[in-house]
């Protein structure tokens, strides 16, 4: 899976450019989740706008990357399309779960008063 990063300040931004998160790239985008953090890049934002349709897996992959990540930095979500925000209102991981902002700006500051 293709993912874009860029740094802002000391927030690593993560964008997948594919359509889909699914059982087929899910656990390629888990991987690189994972090892972004195991490099200690422990404040994430990812950009999930070009993100057309995510299913279970999916949600798991960034279900692992936000447990990964644990107490020691913060993760979030911005640029979530309709169809992927039903489905974490469906799921309730909008509740509580995933921080999920507007837009970049507003995931950026978020990220900027943990650090």
């Amino acid at each position: 899976m293709d993912i874009e990063t860029r740094y802002e300040g000391s927030a690593l931004l993560a964008k997948p450019l594919e359509k889909r998160l699914d059982a087929g790239n899910a656990p390629a985008f888990k991987s690189h989740m994972v090892n972004y953090i195991l490099e200690d890049h422990l404040h994430i934002a990812i950009d999930l706008s070009e993100i057309e349709f995510m299913d279970s897996s999916g949600l798991s992959a960034l279900l692992s990357t936000l447990k990964t990540i644990g107490s020691r930095g913060k993760l979030v979500l911005f640029g979530v399309g309709r169809n992927v925000g039903k489905l974490f209102s469906l799921t309730r991981l909008d509740r509580g779960v995933f921080e999920i902002h507007e837009d970049k700006h507003s995931a950026l500051q978020s990220l900027n008063k943990a650090i």
